[in-house]
């Protein structure tokens, strides 16, 4: 029997390393809990196995949230509140299990955001009576929750959201995943065998990408028909608001698609399948009991969808459940099957312990109070190129940029945290980078795992992470960040919590800046980003491509969460933002300025006396592939209004320069759901879609 449960308090982080052992398997009779700030991590060479044994009576093998005996359906944790779990490398087999016992699960997962599963196989009973399931994840509904702090920059408290999970094979069971979430991103799936592949229960909005799924009765079935924010939401009147598919290939399964309720001449669950691979497919989507939308066989399914679609700056869209536009993918961004590119996280298994470097071995402190400037200088210089550098878990403290040579590959312990702090990075005016990755025109690879970049203090001028380095010629997605976040305030040692920032305003600006930029891509980069992002900016990129942004969000930030100037050859699924709760008071930009130099050049925001922020600002870039996008605006000045569908005007700008391929846009609490050249075209009124409103496709 293996039970285990970790110190929970906020800031303690915790690797949960299971050995191989002698046979690699280890007698589970009692769910495996992780805690807050907790990665449970198998041997990636010699994969270990948790074996549910005959009498497991619980949830789940590993449950993230375990339901509280007598509570009356409370939890340990409040769903949108469930963030940093990592679970990676194992084989959980559930099949001694009676297949008719619904605790023949393999992983209960309802969380949020800062979480991932990666390279887990699944073994469950395919007996004809199976009530087995890999995923379990029930909910993660809305509900209104009141921030308690205000930084100017990022409030990293309360979201609503999921986060992504891939390298998984799921074989036999009732089903592989029963999912519920706001959004998710998934990547690199296998289901086999199984009696439904994917039941995808509520949601408003998931992006598979890389999907395989063999001899399934059905691949996918989505519960749909919810219009409302009661019938999508709520109980057994929970649907799924959005499906889209890219890069799937799908055998000997009868039905690949199925919704429980036909969407007639009607937005009722948007679908978007996206070079789909059918091989002995009779049918390709159904309705329930209902007639047959797309029909299957041998073939490859280019580009087809299910829902509203719009053209231009033409505002009414036409439901429809047919082939799409034929988005152009630049080849930049696609591997040679033709596929989006896919990398999954180095776990470095073939390195012998000699190949890594420890920085607390090298002077590095770590300790959030000392100065490690230099020691970090020291060792990048060093050691980049060479070694893989290993940052024990801790917190590190500079105040000078820190420069990450090409060549580099960094790896924390459970989301190490390196941090900005002082006079260095205090004047908007003249912004500072803090962690830079290469100089510009520099070609190699790059690696970081596993690591938080954020600001101590105020720090109105620090642009956070500076990212020039473009990937070798042959080695796509070479340079690359994985399960890494940039996160600034509202955490312990922050400075910026709701003792020096309350909500109230009292803390006053100065005080409260807690960065002028998060992630910078230059124009010479490419990068491939699995990270989350939640200042005055988000995420800016002039890159020329390629760049891949999996399963990326951008939130609270004061002017934009995403802008693309100038770029070229991006591939951005799933993306997901919130606006700034304390928004519209101040309106944006303030309290920062807007910037008009060349490098940081800032959108004009739309026309209205108190603006909030743009999600998506789009300005002459070309060849922009979206796959999936969540727009949220909850709040008006820590007011919910996300019920109102009316918290802000405008949200999505793009200008008639670019070339844009939308598909999967859902968006909460703005009136105009898409602008172009800030003018609002795209009512959510014309796609309400349960609590979101939903665009199936738009294009120029």
């Amino acid at each position: 029997m293996w039970r285990r449960f970790l110190p929970f308090f906020h800031g303690y982080a915790r690797n949960c390393v299971f050995p191989e052992g002698i046979a690699r398997k280890y007698l589970v009779s009692r769910a495996i809990v992780p805690y807050y700030y907790t990665q449970l991590v198998g041997d990636p060479k010699n994969l270990p196995t948790l074996l549910a044994a005959p009498t497991f009576n619980d949830m789940a093998v590993i449950d993230a949230n375990p339901y509280i005996p007598g509570g009356g359906g409370s939890q340990y944790w409040v769903n949108q509140n469930n963030f940093f779990r990592v679970i990676k490398n194992f084989i959980i087999d559930v099949r001694q299990v009676p297949p008719e016992r619904p605790q023949g699960t393999g992983i209960h997962w309802q969380v949020s955001q800062a979480t991932s599963l990666r390279n887990i196989i699944f073994y469950m009973s395919d007996a004809p009576n199976t009530a087995h399931q890999g995923i379990w994840m029930e909910n993660g509904r809305y509900v209104k929750v009141e921030v308690q702090i205000t930084v100017r920059g990022l409030i990293d408290a309360i979201p609503y959201s999921g986060g992504y999970m891939g390298d998984l094979v799921f074989n036999g069971g009732k089903f592989g995943m029963w999912v519920g979430n706001q959004q998710f991103t998934v990547r690199n799936i296998t289901v086999n065998n199984a009696q439904t592949g994917i039941f995808a229960v509520w949601n408003w909005g998931w992006t598979f990408q890389g999907l395989t799924i063999r001899n399934c009765q059905i691949g996918i079935e989505m519960q749909t028909g919810g219009l409302t924010a009661e019938t999508q939401s709520r109980g057994w009147q929970q649907t799924a608001g959005a499906e889209a598919i890219i890069d799937a290939y799908i055998v000997n399964t009868p039905t690949f698609l199925q919704t429980t309720q036909s969407s007639t001449n009607s937005l009722a669950g948007s679908i978007v399948l996206n070079n789909v691979r059918l091989e002995n497919v009779p049918v390709a989507v159904r309705a329930a009991n209902g007639p047959i939308l797309l029909t299957g066989g041998t073939r490859t399914i280019e580009s087809w969808g299910q829902g509203n679609v719009f053209k231009g700056d033409n505002p009414r869209g036409q439901f429809t459940q047919r082939n799409l536009p034929a988005a152009r993918k630049a080849s930049s961004l696609l591997d040679s099957a033709g596929r989006i590119v896919s990398r999954p996280q180095p776990q470095y298994e073939s390195f012998l312990v000699s190949d890594f470097v420890s920085v607390k071995d090298h002077g590095a402190k770590g300790d959030g109070v000392t100065d490690d400037t230099q020691a970090l200088k020291t060792i990048f210089t060093q050691y980049a190129g060479c070694k893989i550098i290993f940052f024990d878990a801790g917190h590190y403290i500079v105040t000078d940029t820190i420069f990450i040579p090409a060549g580099t590959r960094m790896v924390g312990e459970a989301w190490t945290v390196l941090a900005g702090r002082g006079a260095k990075f205090q004047n908007q005016r003249d912004p500072q980078v803090v962690f830079q990755v290469g100089k510009p025109g520099d070609v190699g690879v790059v690696e970081i795992s596993d690591i938080i970049f954020s600001t101590v203090g105020p720090a109105a001028g620090a642009v956070i992470v500076e990212w020039n380095v473009k990937e070798p010629s042959g080695f796509k997605a070479g340079a690359g960040m994985w399960d890494s976040h940039i996160r600034t305030g509202g955490v312990a040692g922050s400075q910026l919590t709701g003792t020096e920032c309350p909500k109230s305003g009292a803390g006053g600006y100065d005080n409260c800046f807690a960065a002028f930029l998060h992630l910078h891509i230059t124009k010479q980069a490419s990068a491939y980003l699995e990270i989350s992002v939640y200042s005055g900016r988000g995420i800016l990129s002039e890159s020329q491509g390629p760049v891949w942004l999996i399963g990326t969000g951008s939130e609270h930030h004061v002017i934009y969460q995403y802008r693309l100037l100038g770029a070229k050859d991006h591939y951005m699924g799933l993306i997901q933002t919130e606006s700034p709760y304390y928004q519209p008071t101040p309106p944006a930009p303030a309290p920062f300025s807007l910037n008009e130099s060349s490098k940081y050049f800032d959108p004009a925001l739309y026309n209205e006396s108190a603006p909030s922020a743009w999600a998506l600002s789009i300005q002459t870039s070309t060849d922009i592939f979206i796959f999936g996008a969540g727009l949220y605006s909850f709040f008006q000045t820590y007011f919910d209004c996300a019920s109102t569908r009316a918290c802000q005007s405008q949200s999505a700008n793009i200008d008639r320069a670019s070339s844009v391929y939308l598909f999967s846009l859902s968006s909460v609490g703005t009136t105009k759901q898409l602008s172009i050249e800030g003018q609002g075209i795209v009512d959510q009124g014309d796609n309400i879609n349960g609590f979101a409103s939903t665009v199936t496709y738009w294009g120029f």
